[in-house]
């Protein structure tokens, strides 16, 4: 049995188990959080970060290098292009997502407004999220906006490019801000198309079950 060590609110986590429910691949979820105290994620985890992948008492951590494993063991159905180009073009969403977008929406706004609050008794810094929403993300989403066009999808058909990029939006979501459709019309019907997988619906209701019990 497949385990994932994390807890799902991370995008990453997310990003790992939503690759795992489109292949439908039974798993476990061990809900660590990194910095929680003595859970034994540095033994299996070096960075100290999460997800980690078990698998018969192996272990592998980071979600792209996990994703990139299910791949080649499960690879129907594929969450990576075949063609070359699309190939590449999805790997860099993936890394963009993974460090461009997190690095904004991730301390500057879901730190500011759930996790820091609902889970470390910090008082939220509007400025900082304001900041980051007007001024840190509009560039970001233009590069997404131009690159994406009138497709519907990044990478050719619904791939990790996707699920990385609307990985990191779900966390926006989670703090009551969304991307501005009349704005970013395209990476506005982007998110709508993966939310509204069934894959993904059910981890944002787990996700926002779990917020409520915080709060």
């Amino acid at each position: 049995m497949l385990k994932i060590h994390g807890v799902s609110p991370s995008p990453f986590v997310r990003k790992v188990r939503i690759v795992l429910e489109e292949k439908n691949l039974a798993y476990d979820l061990n809900p660590i959080m990194p910095g929680a105290g003595d859970d034994g994620l540095a033994a299996i985890s070096p960075l100290g970060k999460i997800p980690v992948l078990e698998e018969d008492g192996w272990t592998m951590p980071d979600s792209s290098v996990i994703i990139a494993y299910l791949e080649a063991t499960h690879p129907d159905p594929p969450v990576y292009p075949v063609e070359a180009r699309l190939l590449a073009r999805a790997r860099w969403f993936e890394e963009y997502a993974d460090t461009a977008l997190v690095s904004v929406i991730g301390p500057d706004i879901f730190w500011q407004r759930v996790v820091g609050p609902a889970f470390r008794g910090e008082v939220c810094d509007e400025s900082v999220v304001r900041t980051a929403i007007d001024e840190k993300l509009p560039p970001l989403f233009d590069y997404i906006e131009g690159e994406l066009g009138s497709n519907d999808y990044l990478a050719g058909d619904f791939s990790i490019a996707d699920i990385s990029v609307v990985s990191m939006l779900i966390n926006m979501a989670h703090a009551s801000e969304s991307v501005d459709s009349a704005r970013w019309p395209g990476l506005a019907g982007l998110y709508q198309r993966v939310v509204e997988r069934p894959t993904v619906a059910r981890l944002i209701t787990e996700e926002r079950e779990l917020f409520q019990q915080a709060a």
